[in-house]
């Protein structure tokens, strides 16, 4: 728990709650959890240890925060499908969404893959819980979509599942990406790519039933 974080915080406090948050984020991203230590994200915060212990209590609330805002911010992609919009269309948008954060918020993505590989121990009740059920709901809508004969029938959890990892992929692997395509940018190849690969997979032919 923080021991500030209200709205009565100094521009100061917001501010070194800001770099410790930051800092927290570039450390638990490189090391992962048990390789992270306090001194560490008070010497990238630029801030001495005890100074850092007034804002969070230990390593663990520095990195229960940063999970909170990624999970929030990773399911506001999701919520914001519209059932009354272009299946496909809606479909293209959620994925561009999801890569947009891999090429911009790389860190973000591989402190949550962190997270996973260790088995969700602090976000588990969230995964089972409100993403499942944000989860059903899509899969809901994706089947709906399939019935009317507005995009081919697909399996609607494996399509979300493979959104998830030829998105996240490029942030999780991104060594090994550039590693292969040199001093290419990988990002405009994967948006080209993914756009026809769902437009191929979900637009119903002519005359399709």
């Amino acid at each position: 728990m923080t021991k500030s974080g209200t709205k009565s915080d100094t521009r100061i406090q917001k501010k070194n709650r800001a770099a410790i948050l930051s800092a927290g984020l570039m450390v638990f991203s490189q090391f992962g959890f048990r390789g992270s230590t306090l001194d560490l994200v008070a010497e990238e915060a630029g801030l001495s240890k005890p100074n850092l212990l007034y804002y969070f209590r230990s390593k663990d609330a520095i990195y229960t925060a940063l999970l909170a805002k990624l999970l929030e911010d990773w399911l506001e992609p999701l919520r914001e499908i519209n059932a009354d919009g272009d299946p496909v269309e809606e479909l293209l948008a959620y994925s561009k969404r999801k890569l947009d954060m891999s090429q911009h918020y790389p860190r973000e993505s591989r402190l949550f893959a962190n997270e996973i590989i260790q088995g969700a121990p602090r976000i588990g009740d969230v995964l089972r819980g409100e993403l499942r059920e944000l989860v059903d709901e899509i899969a809901v809508v994706i089947n709906g979509w399939a019935a009317a004969g507005r995009i081919n029938k697909v399996d609607p959890y494996h399509l979300i599942f493979s959104i998830w990892a030829q998105t996240q992929h490029y942030a999780d692997f991104d060594v090994q990406v550039r590693a292969i395509l040199g001093g290419t940018d990988p990002f405009d190849g994967a948006e080209h790519h993914l756009e026809a690969m769902l437009r191929g997979l979900l637009t119903p032919q002519v005359g399709q039933k």
